[in-house]
Parts: C-alpha cells; structure tokens; sequence
C-alpha cells in the first residue's frame, strides 16, 4: 500500500457511490463496499462487522482478506480489539504495528497473522451505530491523515448504503412471508373471493330490479352486529355504515327472525336506525331480506329505491332466491377456507408426528440399553421444541418461523428440566433473527435442542458453573449456527450417542447440511451449517 496521499480523494469515492447505487439487498451491498475499499484503498484486506441486535456484538459479516469460514461466527463485544474500540468510541483506530496495539485481539479462525497494519472505522448513521470498517495490510503501514479521512468518508457512504440495504431485506423478507402465507393457505385469499362475489351480487342485484342501492350485511364472529361487506348505488357513492347491532332497526330485526321486512320510506319510518343520513343520500322504500343456510341467518340483503315504491311479489320471491342463493356461497366459501387451514394443519402435524415416530425408532435399536426415564425425558424435550415452533405459527399465522426466538423460549424449560440444585449454568442466545418456513425451522429446533440437551447432560460433569452460547449468523452464502459449551470437553475416545446421531441425521437428510464437532481449549464447538436457500424455500 502507498503511503502517499491520494492525488485525487474524490474520484475514489465515487467510484464506491456509483457501485453503491446499483446494490439493493445485505449481502450483494457488503461485497460491494468490501471489493471497492479493497480497491480504491490499495489494501490487502477490508473487513465488515455488524451489529447484532443486542446491540452489543459485532459479527464478521464480509471479508477480502480474512478465512471465509469466519463468516457469520467471528465475534467482537462492542469495546473489544481496535475494530470494537473504534465502535466504542465512535473514532478512526489504527496501527503500523497493530499486534502491539493494546486495543488489539485475534479474531477467532479469521487467520489474521499475516496482516500487520490495521485501521478500522465506525459505520454510523443518524447517531446510531451499525458496526465497523476495517482494513489491513500485508506490510508495516502508517497510515496518512488522508487516507484515514479517506476510510472514515467510505465509512459515511457504506453506513447509508447499509441502513438501506437492511431496510430493503426487511421489506423482501415481508414480502416473502406474504407470498409463503398465500402458498401454504387458500385461507389467506379466500376473504377477497367473498367480497368480489358479493360486490357482483350487489350490482347485480341493484340494475336488475331498478334500485337505488343493494347492501348485503353479514353477521360478526359474535353474531350480535351486521358489517357491511359490500354496497353498490346506481347515482353516487353508498356511504359505509358502522356495525349495526341486531337489536336496532328494521336490518336488525330481519337478522334475528329471519323474515323479510318493507318499509314505505325509511325517511319517516321510526324502525328504521338512521333516517337522517338516509334523507341525506334520497333513499325512500326498503325491502331487506335474510342470507340463511339451514335456517340458520347469516346476514341481511338490502334493496333501497329513490321513491315510495310497492315490491311486487315476483320481485320479493326473486330477491329472495337471489338471497338463499348469496347465501350458500358465503358458506361455500367459508367452507372451502376452514377445509384449506384444516388441511394445511393436518400437513404440518402430519410431518412433525412422522419426526417423533423416526426419533423414537431410532432409540428402538438401543432400548436395551437405555434407561427408560431417559428416554422419556429426551422424547419430551423434542416434543416441546415442535409445540414451540407450533406456537410460533399460531401466534403469527402461516408466515416464516424466527428459529432464534423458539430457540430462546425452549431452551428455559430444558435448562429447568435437566438442572441440579448444586450447579449453575449459564445459557446465552445470540445473534441474528433466522426466518425459516415451518419444516425447515422444526428440525433446525430440534437439532438444536439436542445439542443443547447434550452439553446440559455431558459437559459439566464435575463442575458446578457452565455457559453455553447458541449463535446465530449468516455468510453469503450459508446460515452458520453455533453450539459452544466451556465444559470438560470430549474425551478423546467419545463415542456419539442417539441424541447427536439424530442431530447429525436432520442437519443433513432434511436440512442438506453440514455439522462439525470442534474441541476447545475448554469446551467444545458444534457448527452447523445450511443453504441459505432453505430461507427462500415454500412449503
């Protein structure tokens, strides 16, 4: 790298906000800010770590010169070497010989030691910090005063260019979570079919027997008030009513007898609940009639004229067919909704039942051997992490599992579960949100789950404290999740038990992915890692 100022700070910077320009979503942003500072900064590495949402851990997020396999795990806490010190303080922090720095730390499999020169700066927006930019060089390098500047301007540029990029993936990701809704339910669209039907009946309704305004009114879940579901005036606009309640009013009595009801002019007419607005829109005679099904009510049709006008008995009898017809198409459709989320829950059951039935045949090879409270014990933890996952699901409909949160919800009851008086253990849950459609996320629980169970039940043998850290990142290209334990470690003759072969077996038949067990000076790690098409995927 020169040690030379650059001749003209201006054409490099806008070289990076034309390539900026052209980025939409996280990932492609990050490669681009690390390709071009790489670049126009003439260095061997530029590093980018954001922030997780605790607000407090910086995670490597893109790389040009550090070991990929860092991607997605490789932490700072905020304060912690010259990268997290920048953040911290909210300053440029660079070295020549940045190993002596005191602010300096090795990142974890980042494979740093080549590197001798460091300069990192805050990536901050409106006050609020994202995370850091750093880059390195091969060669002692002291670096200028304008290519600090230099680095703190990228800086600025690559914090907007982030902070929209973060914004558009929140919104994609919305986006996806409405089209997977639609995909896994016709429940979801159902609704718009039922008052684009009505919307037809109304008008129709209206030109065939020369009114002024139909309104078609359905009972609420409560089936105390009738919404207005659809209206169609031939002349002007038919102004939206407020729930009427089936106490009040002509409307009102014909939803709780079940008979129709005319009135000469609602204007005059004290039954009527609303004369005055309906002075205001001209409507004069009423003829209301019942929506029902199995004589059982289910909503009022109501046909209004512009003057006092007598229905003649062919109109009554054709408005109501035209009504029992409406009628059972409402219930058609309804039906049709309940079948297609009684089907989709089916599925879903369905699925997760079959993973309890292959866990449980599992054990089967070893029920010699194992101790029956055991297995009792393992088979409820692997239930409770599907009802977790379940419970997300109801809690937000259809829509894509945040495996991170069931993950934080079940890991309590586990810990309560397989803890002893005389020992504390420490569980943390970092890292970012992990949105998975339902099946995905159901075995990703239960793997975690499992190792959660097995660093609970192995690894603090003899000790009377213990953490273990589950975390969560992501790569380009890969979702990264981490199991780390400070436990006593695996023994050098270990022998894998049922519960990390069923965790083997998800991670890669359902999950087509990769799980790897790494001892630690004290502990061990278990990294998984997964497609990242598998955030994309509709069931």
């Amino acid at each position: 790298m020169s040690s030379s100022p650059f001749p003209h700070p201006l054409a490099p910077l806008r070289e990076i906000a034309q390539a900026l320009s052209a980025a939409w979503d996280l990932d492609s942003t990050l490669h681009l800010i690390g390709q071009k500072t790489t670049e126009v900064m003439n260095v061997d590495s530029c590093t980018i770590y954001l922030l997780d949402p605790d607000g407090q851990t910086l995670r490597l997020r893109a790389t040009t010169g550090l070991a990929r396999r860092a991607l997605g795990r490789a932490t700072l806490q905020v304060g912690e070497g010259m990268t997290g010190h920048a953040v911290a303080q909210n300053v440029p922090v660079f070295a020549a010989a940045a190993q002596h720095d005191p602010h300096f730390k090795w990142v974890d499999e980042a494979e740093e030691t080549v590197f001798q020169s460091l300069l990192a700066v805050p990536l901050v927006i409106e006050n609020r910090p994202l995370g850091a930019l750093n880059v390195q060089t091969v060669q002692s390098h002291t670096f200028t005063a304008n290519e600090v500047e230099m680095l703190s301007l990228i800086g600025d540029l690559a914090a907007g260019a982030l902070a929209k990029a973060q914004l558009y993936d929140r919104q994609k990701r919305q986006i996806e979570e409405l089209q997977a809704l639609a995909q896994v339910s016709q429940a979801a669209i159902a609704p718009q079919y039922l008052d684009d039907m009505l919307d037809v009946v109304t008008d129709m309704v209206a030109k065939l027997v020369d009114a002024a305004a139909c309104a078609i009114f359905l009972l609420d879940e409560t089936g105390q008030h009738l919404v207005m579901r659809s209206a169609q005036r031939i002349t002007s606009p038919y102004r939206p009513r407020p729930p009427l309640p089936i106490n009040e009013g002509l409307t009102g009595s014909v939803a709780r007898t079940g008979k129709p009801a005319y009135s000469a002019n609602v204007q005059l007419d004290p039954r009527y609940a609303g004369p005055a607005l309906a002075r205001e829109e001209g409507l004069v005679s009423l003829l209301a009639v019942p929506l029902t099904v199995r004589e059982r009510v289910i909503g009022v049709m109501n046909v209004y004229t512009n003057q006092v006008r007598e229905f003649p008995e062919s109109q009554r009898t054709l408005l109501a067919t035209l009504a029992n017809q409406t009628a059972l198409a409402i219930e058609n459709i309804r039906l049709m909704t309940h079948a297609a989320i009684v089907r989709e829950m089916h599925h879903r059951i369905k699925n997760n039942l079959q993973t309890v039935a292959m866990l449980m045949q599992m054990q089967m090879a070893e029920a010699d051997r194992l101790d029956t409270r055991e297995v009792l014990q393992a088979n409820i933890n692997r239930i409770q992490s599907i009802a977790a996952v379940h419970e997300a699901l109801s809690e937000k409909g259809f829509k894509l599992v945040d495996v991170r949160e069931v993950i934080q919800r079940i890991s309590r009851s586990t810990a309560a579960l397989l803890a002893s008086p005389e020992r504390f253990l420490d569980i943390q849950i970092q890292g970012e949100a992990l949105l998975l459609p339902s099946r995905a996320a159901t075995s990703l629980t239960l793997v975690v789950n499992e190792l959660l169970q097995n660093a609970l039940e192995h690894g603090f043998v003899g000790r009377r404290s213990g953490r273990v850290v589950i975390n969560f990142g992501r790569s380009p290209e890969e979702i990264v999740v981490l199991v780390q334990d400070d436990g006593v470690g695996l023994p050098p003759d270990y022998r894998r038990g049922l519960g990390l072969e069923i965790a083997e077996s998800l991670v890669q038949d359902d999950l087509r992915g990769r799980i790897k067990f790494t001892p630690l000076p004290q502990g061990t790690e278990i990294s998984i890692r997964l497609p990242r098409s598998l955030e994309q995927e509709i069931e």
